[in-house]
C-alpha cells in the first residue's frame, strides 16, 4: 500500500479521531490507528472495544497491493504527521508491515502490525433509523451531558437518555442533584424506542459536529446494543449502556406556584459572586424571595465569611427561603440561552424548575431543568 497525502488533512483527520485510542493499560492492538484502503480510499479507524470511530480520505495517490490495511502505532505516527503537516507526504507500507514515511528531504522509518488482530467494528443487525440534523444533535448533547451522573454504582446515569416517539425525541440526563430534559417535536421516528448514549462517544460526536460550520445530516442507527452514527466521511460505532433507566418524571415536581422571572445574566453572576463566601462543603447559597426581589445569601461560619446581594425580579408567590448548590445552579444558568429565565418552586425541601423564559412557547424545542434543594442550615 502507498500514498501520498497532504500533511494537514492526514494531521486533522487523525487528531479528530486520536481521542478514542486510550491512553492507559489495555490491548496492545488499540494503541494503534487503523489504516486500510477501501473503495478507493484511505480509511483511518481508532477505537478502545467500547467505540470505534472511522473517517474516509481521498488522497492525492493511492495504491494497493497484497497488504492493503496496516496497525500503526497511534501516537509515533501522529507526532511525525503533525510536524510535516505543512507539506505533501509519501506513506509506504511494506509486506513485513514496515512502514516508511517521506516529505521534502526527509525519510522517517516505522514499524506497524499484523492488521488482523485489530478490532472490527460492530454492525448492527436490522436497526432503527433516524436522520437528524447536526444542529439539533450538538444542542441536545450541549444542553444534557453536562448532568450526567460519574459514578459506578448507577452506570445508566452516567449516560444520556434518548427517548423516541412518532411525536418527539427525548433527551434526558441526571446524577440525582440536578436534571436536564430536552424534548424536540421535529425529530419522531415510526418506532417507539428508549436507549442509553454513553458519555464519551456523545462527546467526541459533539466535537467534530460543532466543527462544522454548515448544517449536515446525520444518521443515527441503533439496536438494543449498540449505536452508529453517520455523516459525512465518518462512522461512529459505540455500545448503548446496558440496564433501565430512573424514572425521571417522578422526581420533576408538579404544581409548583411559585414562580421567579428574572434575567438570566444577572442571576449568574451574582450567585458566581456570593458563592465565593459559601461554605465548601456544601456551597450552599440561600435565596429569600419577597414581593418583587430576591436577596441571595451565603456564609460560612467558621470561616466568619457572610456575602449577600438584592436582585429585582418578577416574583408571584409567597415569601420562600430555599437554598440550592451553587456549582449545580451555575451550570444550569450557564446553559440557558435566553436572556429571561423561569424558575418554579414550591417548598424548601422539593426541587426547583428552571426554564428559558420566552412571552410565546417554542412549538419546537423545550428545556426543562431541575436542581435539587439543599438542606438550610439555621
Amino acid at each position: 500500500m502507498k500514498f501520498i497525502i497532504h500533511g494537514g488533512a492526514l494531521s486533522r483527520s487523525l487528531h479528530s479521531i486520536s481521542s478514542v485510542v486510550p491512553s492507559g493499560r489495555t490491548m496492545p492492538i488499540l494503541l494503534n490507528f487503523l489504516l486500510e484502503v477501501e473503495n478507493d480510499q484511505l480509511k483511518l479507524t481508532a477505537s478502545d472495544l467500547e467505540t470505534t470511530i472511522s473517517v474516509k480520505l481521498i488522497p492525492g495517490m493511492l495504491e494497493q497491493d497484497d497488504v492493503n490495511k496496516i496497525a500503526i502505532p497511534a501516537k509515533m505516527f501522529l507526532e511525525v504527521v503533525n510536524s510535516l503537516s505543512g507539506q505533501q507526504i509519501t506513506v509506504e507500507v511494506k509486506q513485513d508491515y514496515s512502514v516508511e514515511i517521506t516529505a521534502g528531504t526527509g525519510r522517517y522509518k516505522l514499524v506497524g502490525e499484523d492488521p488482523t488482530n485489530y478490532p472490527t467494528a460492530i454492525e448492527l443487525s436490522n436497526p432503527a433509523l433516524t436522520t437528524l440534523p447536526s444542529s439539533v444533535l450538538v444542542k441536545a448533547i450541549g444542553k444534557t451531558l453536562f448532568a450526567t451522573g460519574t459514578g459506578e454504582m448507577r452506570p445508566q446515569m452516567t449516560g444520556v437518555l434518548c427517548e423516541q416517539t412518532q411525536n418527539e425525541t427525548i433527551f434526558v440526563a441526571t446524577d440525582a442533584h440536578k436534571l436536564v430534559k430536552y424534548t424536540r417535536t421535529d425529530c419522531k421516528n415510526d418506532e417507539q424506542r428508549s436507549f442509553i448514549l454513553p458519555k464519551t462517544p456523545l462527546s467526541l460526536l459533539n466535537k467534530l459536529l460543532s466543527s462544522h460550520k454548515e448544517e449536515i445530516m446525520v444518521t443515527m442507527a441503533n439496536n438494543q446494543e449498540n449505536v452508529k452514527f453517520e455523516f459525512e466521511n465518518y462512522t461512529m460505532v459505540s455500545r448503548l449502556i446496558e440496564g433501565k433507566y430512573p424514572n425521571y418524571n417522578m422526581a420533576i415536581p408538579e404544581n409548583n406556584p411559585n414562580k421567579l422571572i428574572i434575567d438570566r445574566g444577572l442571576l449568574f453572576e451574582s450567585v458566581k459572586r456570593v458563592a465565593l463566601f459559601a461554605n465548601q462543603v456544601n456551597n450552599q447559597v440561600v435565596f429569600r424571595l419577597k414581593d418583587n426581589e430576591l436577596l441571595i445569601s451565603a456564609e460560612d461560619t467558621d470561616m466568619a465569611t457572610l456575602a449577600k446581594e438584592k436582585l429585582n425580579c418578577n416574583y408571584n408567590g409567597d415569601d420562600l427561603e430555599i437554598g440550592f448548590n451553587a456549582n449545580f445552579l451555575m451550570e444550569m444558568l450557564n446553559n440557558i440561552d435566553t436572556e429571561l429565565l423561569l424558575m418554579e418552586m414550591s417548598t424548601p425541601d422539593r426541587a426547583g424548575i428552571i426554564f428559558p423564559y420566552k412571552e410565546q412557547e417554542d412549538p419546537i424545542e423545550n428545556i426543562l431543568m431541575l436542581v435539587m434543594p439543599v438542606m438550610l442550615v439555621k
